[in-house]
Parts: C-alpha cells; sequence; structure tokens
C-alpha cells in the first residue's frame, strides 16, 4: 500500500518529509499532559450529533475502460501475463471511480454530515469523483438519491441536496480556538463497516501538505480510515471543526496521522458552491523556490523573504510580464512568503489587476498583473483511460476488449468482444452469472465489437432471455440472462 493517501483515492506523496512534522505534533501534545475525555466519556455528545452523520454511496461509478477486470485477470493469470503486459494494462486500463473505499457490487463509499436541516451535505469531493449516481444513507437507514450542487478540486471539498424532509443538522464552526491537545472525536463508515465513532485529540494545527497547497490541515490522532473520507471532525462541544480526508499510513489503515480541512475553509467554499456552483481563485502562473542565504546574496538581497520564480507558464498571465528570477516581494498590500504564496494567490479575484513587487537584477519594481482564474488540475494519471459504459438493461459496465486484455484473459483467438468492467450485485447480468473480468464475445450468433451492441438491449425476461456468449479463463460457454437467478 502506499505510504500515504486521501481516504480512498489520492495518493499523498513523500511521508518522510512530514516525519518530523509528526514527532513536534507528538511532543506538543505530550507537553500539554494526557486530554481526558468529558466528564461522563463522549456517549451524550455521540447521541447529540452521530444523527447529522451520512454514508455517501456511489453506485455505478464511471471507470476507465477494463480497469477492474484488467486487475482482476492479472491477479488470476498472473504466471501467464508477461510483465510488459502487467505494466501496459495497469498504465492504461485504470479509470476514474478506483477506490480502496470499493464495496461489493462495483459501489464506493464514503462518509458526509448534514449542514442543513433541508437538506444539505457535506462530503468530500474525491468520494463522488466521477461517479454516475450518489446516494445517501440518512441515520434512520433510509437511503435517497443526492444530487451534486457542485465540487472543489483545489479543497477537496463537494456539496450534495437531498429531498428527504427535515434532517438533524450539524454546526459548522470555527477551529480559531481549537488547541494543540483539545479533545476531539470523528464520525463516519470505516470499511462500510457502519457508523463509527473514535476520539482522540489535536495532534498539530496548520499542516500544509505537498499535493494539497491551499489548505491548512489539522492535525489529529483520532483513528480515521478508508470510508472516514467526508466526515466530520468535531470538538467536545460537538462543534464540526473540519472534514477528514487524508491520512498518512504505511499499511493503509490508521496509525494516528490524519489530517482534516478546517472549518473555515469548508464554509468558504460551501458558499461559492452553493451560490455559483464552483469556487473562483487567482492564478498568477509562476513557480516559485524558497530563498536561501547563499541564493539571496547571489542575487544581491539583505534578506530571504520572498519567493523566487523558477519557471512561467508559456500561457499564463505572467509571461511577458514578469521574469525567471524576479523576487516577487508582495502582492498588493501583501508581503510574499514563499510558504503563502499559493494561499494568496488563490484569494485574488480573477480577472482584477493588481501590482506585483519585485526585486530585478537590484532594483525593486512594481508590475501591473491581470489575475487568470486558477483551473481544476487535471485528472491523476494514474485515473487516465477511457470510461467504459453502463449497460442498464443488464446492470453492468463493459468496454471495448483490447488485444492486451484479451491475451490476459487466454482469449487470443477471439476478435472483438466486450469486458465486465462492474456490476450490479443483484442486476441481471450478475444474477446470470456474470463476473467482472468476463469477455462476452457474442449476443446469440451476432458478434460483439461495440459497447453499445449490448448498451441498449432490451431489458431480459424469463420469456424472452438474452443469450450471451462468455469467454472465462480461456474457456468459452454460452449463458441465457433472463433478469433472475433462473439460468
Amino acid at each position: 500500500m502506499p505510504a500515504g493517501r486521501r481516504l480512498g483515492a489520492k495518493v499523498v506523496k513523500r511521508f518522510q518529509i512530514f516525519a518530523w512534522m509528526c514527532v513536534l505534533g507528538l511532543i506538543l501534545a505530550a507537553a500539554g499532559g494526557a486530554v481526558a475525555a468529558p466528564a461522563g466519556g463522549y456517549a451524550e455528545l455521540v447521541r447529540r450529533v452521530a444523527p447529522g452523520v451520512v454514508t455517501v454511496l456511489v453506485e455505478e461509478q464511471v471507470e476507465g475502460a477494463g480497469q477492474r477486470a484488467a486487475n482482476r485477470a492479472l491477479a488470476a493469470n498472473d504466471s501467464d501475463a508477461d510483465a510488459a503486459v502487467k505494466a501496459l494494462l495497469q498504465r492504461l486500463l485504470q479509470g476514474p471511480g478506483s477506490r480502496s473505499d470499493a464495496v461489493d457490487g462495483g459501489s464506493a463509499l464514503g462518509s458526509g454530515f448534514v449542514i442543513d436541516a433541508k437538506g444539505l451535505i457535506v462530503t468530500n469531493r474525491h468520494v463522488i469523483a466521477g461517479a454516475r449516481a450518489v446516494r445517501v444513507r440518512l441515520s434512520d437507514a433510509r437511503e435517497v438519491p443526492a444530487h451534486v450542487i457542485g465540487t472543489d478540486a483545489a479543497t477537496d471539498i463537494a456539496l450534495l441536496r437531498v429531498d428527504a424532509g427535515p434532517l438533524p443538522a450539524l454546526h459548522l464552526g470555527s477551529s480559531e480556538k481549537i488547541a494543540v491537545g483539545d479533545a476531539v472525536i470523528a464520525i463516519g463508515n470505516p470499511f462500510g463497516l457502519g457508523q463509527t465513532v473514535t476520539a482522540g485529540i489535536i495532534s498539530a494545527r496548520g499542516r500544509t501538505l505537498e499535493d494539497d497547497p491551499y489548505i491548512d490541515f489539522l492535525q489529529t490522532d483520532t483513528a480515521i480510515n478508508r470510508g472516514n473520507s467526508g466526515g466530520p471532525l468535531l470538538s467536545a462541544d460537538g462543534t464540526v471543526l473540519g472534514v477528514t480526508s487524508v491520512i498518512f499510513s504505511p499499511n493503509g489503515g490508521s496509525v494516528g496521522l490524519g489530517f482534516a480541512i478546517p472549518a473555515e475553509t469548508v464554509a468558504t467554499v460551501v458558499r461559492e458552491i452553493e451560490a455559483h456552483g464552483r469556487v473562483d481563485r487567482g492564478y498568477l502562473g509562476v513557480s516559485v523556490q524558497a530563498l536561501t542565504p547563499a541564493i539571496a546574496t547571489a542575487l544581491g538581497l539583505k534578506s530571504t523573504e520572498g519567493a523566487l520564480i523558477t519557471a512561467l507558464e508559456p500561457d499564463g498571465p505572467a509571461a511577458g510580464v514578469l521574469r525567471v528570477a524576479d523576487v516577487i516581494e508582495s502582492i498588493g498590500n501583501t508581503k510574499a512568503r514563499f510558504n503563502e504564496l499559493p494561499k494568496l494567490a488563490a484569494r485574488l479575484t480573477p480577472g482584477s489587476r493588481v501590482l506585483v513587487s519585485v526585486m530585478r537584477d537590484g532594483v525593486q519594481l512594481s508590475v501591473p498583473l491581470t489575475v487568470a482564474r486558477l483551473a481544476d488540475p487535471p485528472p491523476d494519471p494514474s485515473l487516465g483511460g477511457g470510461p467504459d459504459t453502463w449497460a442498464p438493461s443488464l446492470a453492468i459496465g463493459l468496454a471495448a476488449a483490447t488485444p492486451e486484455i484479451r491475451k490476459v484473459l487466454k482469449a487470443d483467438g477471439e476478435s472483438g468482444g466486450l469486458i465486465v468492467t462492474q456490476l450490479r450485485r443483484v442486476g441481471p447480468g450478475a444474477l446470470a452469472g456474470l463476473k467482472v473480468g468476463d469477455l462476452i464475445t457474442h449476443a446469440g450468433s451476432k458478434q460483439l465489437t461495440a459497447v453499445n451492441d449490448l448498451a441498449d438491449v432490451e431489458p431480459p425476461s424469463a420469456e424472452l432471455p438474452l443469450l450471451l456468449r462468455v469467454v472465462r479463463d480461456g474457456a468459452p460457454r454460452f449463458i441465457a440472462v433472463t433478469g433472475s437467478d433462473d439460468r
């Protein structure tokens, strides 16, 4: 398992870089002494806030063509798949919806919480990214469809709306007054076990992670795991301090290094999404590095404050305005410290003009610059690849089979065909015995070459079953899909 991960999605790199941060957090926590649970424990608090926490279910998610099928086929045929084919499949056939929070039936899950009794729910963007359909399981066990109002890639926040009558809502407060060592609890649905409560302390504040430069995370030793994504981190008085989002772990499970998006960030993002469906941020189009004493001396500077420009986006707003080796000292009236520059730029209004103060060849200049809009980041390269197609009448996902896929499936002698990438557990395809990784070559006597050959078929029945030729582990056979488990 990778050293660090979003809870069910994005991998956070360079675990070792943050080891000293973790040690510091533990030292600070120890220095303040052990923090006891509230008088009488957490039971009353949990009774009060738990009804506002929900499970977010993603079904029929978009997947890269053949991703799940290829992974399972590779595992089953490892001795027969040469390393080159394995590497090619793993690189090309990863797709959106590839979550480690996946459960049976091609679903994935995460957590969320109600912030408005009328049905507004906060969760993580990575929980619902690439979803065709999102449902929410409420505390009273009802499952209702959810509408995605909008998402924000930079902060990994998503806002959902459900129509389920008045709901118990949690208070999205402030983390400003929370201190290192204060007691907190997290509520979520780790590993799909059901609503789970864990307790701990705030281990550190203001953590900036490499992949998330726009967030000052709260660090906690509260046990959070895959499936907790999007759930609340709460203070002892029941205020939501943040949204659990990231863990560092050498084994995929909690080792006491969890991170939550602060409530202030969440509140700002939610307001923007509710009003506009997205969050607009400023963008300067520069890459920078910190100044060391030696670099500052070489540039003729007396201090190491500011940010040294190392590259300019060719078509960015700073191209032709700023230069490589310029040192940004301030933007508008705000000093430009290296660690805070991404957040400073993001707070600028797209389309506005600002004065950027720079040192260039020993001369201080004020340069006017028009701020651009920060675009959403490109998809994770590991999630590249074309999406599969959902066949609603069969409740299966399909993708065209490439020669590489057919080789892994021991179906070199076949041509064309469609690979089953996902299926609903109680759908017609699953009831007929189809499995992820099956190669469907024919419907009756018709050879299948395109996903639409099956995606548009009429729902089968016992009176009019659909006959499919399926190749599994190199062996072909026919199955009849009837819409029930009567085969």
